[in-house]
């Protein structure tokens, strides 16, 4: 039986997530990633483990989170699914790898480490907002779909639902910022959903995995933050068309610095 208090921790923190997925894309899982490494070694889970199932547990929640977000922004009219459909295929082929092959190769002290530091990357860019050329535009087929094998593969690596990167990368070739942040949200689904396969089949055999783990996944923090974010993730979608997003997100990077320094914390010392 787990202590109330860290259910209540974690149905508030579903809560942040939920929110802060529809209205910026990025799937909470930077956001959930260090609180997940938190509460698992609460309960006495070693440090290395701690951090991979974290990663697994944050993109576990991605599942719910992105079709809660994406039926908000779908109604509005924003997603483009033709980048998603060009996206995908990229994106599992990326996401298995990163997933079934690469991650249970690697210490979670490297993938602490890799976590800080590219956070921290992505919030410096988050909080400089600089603007691409006008005339630049999308890549072809096979250009995006080697993207999106970039965004699977990385999101993997660490947790996250891929607007980190693909909300960047979308306004980098001028998708408006609103489709962005809604295509980012729909591209949730596939990069969690390849993932999450890799990390139960490839966590099957791994020692000292803690009372209700599947694979790598902890299904606790799953649950507890899944039914709530689905409540606030429609919030923030519908946020994100009235708010001046790019002031929320720089504010939202100093938060991703803040994480991104703990996690290097963790990784040192792992």
């Amino acid at each position: 039986m787990y202590d109330p208090l860290i259910l209540a921790q974690l149905s508030a923190l579903g809560l942040c997530s939920g929110f802060l997925a529809g209205l910026l894309g990025i799937g909470g899982g930077m956001l959930l990633v260090p609180f997940f490494t938190y509460f698992l070694g609460q309960q006495m889970v070693p440090p290395d483990l701690a951090v991979k199932m974290a990663i697994a547990t944050s993109m576990g929640t991605i599942l719910f989170t992105s079709v809660s977000s994406v039926r908000a922004h779908h109604r509005r009219g924003a997603v483009r699914w033709d980048l998603v459909l060009r996206l995908a295929p990229g994106i599992v082929l990326g996401g298995m790898c990163a997933s079934l092959g690469v991650f249970a190769l690697l210490k979670g002290r490297f993938l602490a480490l890799f976590f800080g530091v590219f956070v921290g990357y992505s919030a410096l860019q988050m909080f400089k907002g600089s603007k691409p050329k006008a005339t630049r535009q999308l890549p072809g087929t096979a250009g995006q779909a080697a993207a999106g094998g970039a965004i699977g593969f990385v999101s993997g690596l660490v947790g996250a639902g891929g607007g980190f990167i693909s909300v960047p990368f979308m306004t980098w070739c001028n998708v408006p910022i609103h489709n962005a942040v809604a295509t980012s949200a729909a591209l949730g689904f596939p990069i969690a959903l390849a993932n999450i396969t890799g990390f139960v089949l490839g966590g099957q055999s791994v020692p000292g995995l803690p009372a209700g783990a599947l694979g790598y996944v902890w299904l606790p923090g799953v649950a507890a933050v899944a039914v709530c974010s689905v409540f606030t993730a429609p919030l923030g979608a519908r946020a994100a068309h009235a708010l001046p997003v790019q002031q929320l997100k720089r504010v939202f990077a100093c938060l991703l610095l803040g994480l991104a320094l703990y996690m290097l914390y963790k990784g040192v010392n792992a």
